[in-house]
């Protein structure tokens, strides 16, 4: 039997992506290795990322070390698909001359016919999980259609596509037959989803849709713009019991002047009074957000202005990156690159110390409630789980101890919560 080593880096769409590929390869006769270190897989596959400068410098690292292990005789075949080399794959097939080929990230033509996988449009819906088998990402559209003045995405991955309904639906109840209970319903704009396909937004049924699968009993929401968000969203979010109470919603900044250089789209009023309906409708609703400082033009006054929007809205989840130039962009092109590097990794710093704080309160108030959690793992003496509010690999943990009683993985438990950390809370499994 043919082996392939299939590494994946970057975001969970690329995750998805590597599935769907390994899926195909599975069904032409390959034995898969994930992530694998392996050296029996000759044949070796590199899903990149190319959105920020670490992660391009990781992708190229990694290449580098594959390519050695293919001088060295290690491996025989080297390919390259993904984020980085649709956007740099000339530069990479001259500085990086050992990869086989490089492919894109727009199409699987390419490396489906240099692996000679099976191309099947059945398979289409098919996934090879990488994931614990309870939980998977659910890739609902591709690209993106808002320009925002930082954002490399649409240079990459091009203008938003939908999937069709049916197609996600049956991509859905394959992956709840295979044992998957937790969906997080991903793309690079979820509430963009269907306008492109059905002349409107169709989040909305999308997710009634997905709520009437059997097996499925969690539906996460990742990566909803809040430019414009669909008030039928937010009415199936409150009404629609497998829809946890939680929402990743990234709003980059708050001050005006950012946002309008940042070519977000929205104003401060606008995220403000969206933040009031989602609270006001959703009771309990955890938020998660992503925050950008350092970006061309931000002032201490805007980032105070920043840090008082931390304090009011009182983010569950929250993470900051600091601005860096991506060329091709709107920033990058048009606007100087003013904020001393310095300046901007003090800001995240006082960003991430505020929210701190802020976490820790909001976890103190959790201990004495009753909730239910989904196991993921063990761990040393605990078992590691997570509730509603808590997405996997991004977001915190509960931790049970593993002396009281026995648990499963992918299992829901209702637990009270017994003690909180900044980021991580205790509980006890409640008698049955």
């Amino acid at each position: 039997m043919k082996k392939i080593n299939v590494i994946t880096l970057g975001c969970s769409k690329n995750t998805v992506d590597s599935e769907h590929l390994m899926a195909r390869l599975a069904a032409a006769g390959y034995e898969i290795a994930v992530d694998s270190d392996r050296t029996d897989a000759k044949t070796v596959v590199i899903n990149t990322c190319g959105f920020i400068g670490d992660a391009k410098q990781e992708s190229v690292e990694m290449i580098l070390r594959a390519a050695a292990a293919k001088q060295a005789g290690k491996i025989d075949r080297l390919f390259v698909i993904g984020c980085l080399s649709e956007r740099y794959a000339e530069e990479l097939r001259t500085e990086i001359p050992e990869v086989d080929d490089y492919f894109g990230a727009r199409t699987w033509d390419g490396i489906i016919a240099a692996l000679e996988a099976d191309a099947d449009p059945a398979l289409a819906t098919e996934r090879y999980l990488t994931t614990p088998k309870h939980y998977a990402y659910l890739k609902i559209s591709e690209g993106c259609n808002w320009m925002c003045g930082y954002c490399a995405i649409p240079l990459i991955r091009g203008r938003h596509v939908s999937v069709p309904m049916e197609e996600v639906e049956a991509e859905a109840r394959h992956l709840a037959a295979k044992g998957v209970k937790e969906l997080m319903v991903i793309a690079q704009d979820t509430t963009y989803y269907g306008i492109d396909l059905y002349g409107k937004r169709m989040l909305a049924e999308l997710l009634r849709r997905l709520c009437r699968i059997e097996g499925i009993e969690w539906i996460r929401l990742h990566y909803a713009y809040p430019a414009a968000f669909p008030e039928d969203v937010i009415e199936v979010m409150a009404s629609e019991p497998k829809i946890c109470k939680y929402l990743d919603i990234p709003f980059q900044h708050i001050s005006d002047n950012q946002l309008k250089a940042m070519l977000r789209r929205h104003t401060k009023a606008e995220a403000m009074a969206l933040i009031r309906r989602l609270r006001s409708a959703i009771p309990d609703l955890a938020l998660r957000t992503t925050l950008l400082v350092g970006y061309p033009g931000e002032t201490e006054a805007d980032f105070e202005e920043l840090c008082d929007f931390v304090r009011e809205v009182r983010f569950e989840r929250l993470g900051v990156f600091a601005y860096s130039e991506e060329e091709g962009t709107h920033s990058a092109e048009k606007l100087t690159d003013d904020v001393p590097e310095e300046v901007k990794e003090e800001r995240v710093e006082r960003i991430m110390r505020l929210q701190q704080t802020i976490a820790s309160q909001l976890n103190a108030e959790r201990v004495g409630r009753r909730e239910r959690v989904i196991v993921d793992r063990r761990q040393g003496d605990f078992y590691v789980a997570r509730s509603e509010y808590d997405s996997p690999e991004v977001d915190q943990e509960i931790l049970i101890p593993a002396d009281r009683k026995r648990l499963f993985k992918g299992r829901f438990y209702d637990v009270i919560i017994t003690a909180a950390e900044e980021y991580d809370l205790y509980g006890e499994v409640c008698h049955m």
